[in-house]
């Protein structure tokens, strides 16, 4: 693939990428500008390399993520099962019209492939291959991911009206 194919590709999908970048950088804006830039650089120096142009978003979409993995482990921004929270006491927190806050509060993957579904237009099938995990798997995720969506959500709801 030459550079100006690369580069179309990049263009159709930027707003996307970015989008992406930022969800996989827990929503830190700063952090994904950088994690898409690196992202970018792999392939414009042709570290990565398309092999497919019909998956082409599918593609990018995994540089990203797996460039945001090795930026969040090169920060130590890496939480322990020990330090991780608790779900009710960070419920409270949450305003009823902050979704990004309440997407948070998913498990990693159930929250990626939700994003991808929902957000990005995708299909499980290509979350699976994004996320490099079974297709069963990534139903699973995605069913789970709904359930505990629908559970914040309500949480938050009966919290907001009762609270007042």
């Amino acid at each position: 693939m030459n550079r100006s194919q690369l580069d179309h590709i990049l263009k159709a999908h930027h707003r996307d990428a970015y989008l992406w970048a930022r969800q996989c950088c827990s929503f830190e804006d700063e952090m994904a500008k950088d994690v898409l830039q690196q992202a970018y650089l792999k392939i414009l120096e042709g570290q990565a390399k398309l092999k497919d142009a019909s998956k082409a978003k599918t593609w990018l979409f995994s540089i990203i993520r797996y460039t945001a993995i090795d930026e969040i482990r090169k920060g130590g921004n890496v939480v322990s099962l020990s330090d991780s929270y608790d779900p009710v006491e960070i419920i409270e927190e949450i305003d009823a019209t902050d979704y990004e806050g309440i997407i948070k509060h998913l498990p990693e993957m159930q929250r990626e492939v939700i994003l991808m579904v929902f957000y990005h237009q995708m299909t499980i099938a290509q979350s699976a291959e994004i996320l490099q995990i079974g297709l069963g798997t990534a139903r699973t995720h995605y069913d789970r991911g709904k359930k505990k969506l629908r559970e914040l959500i309500t949480k938050v709801q009966i919290q907001e009206e009762y609270g007042k």
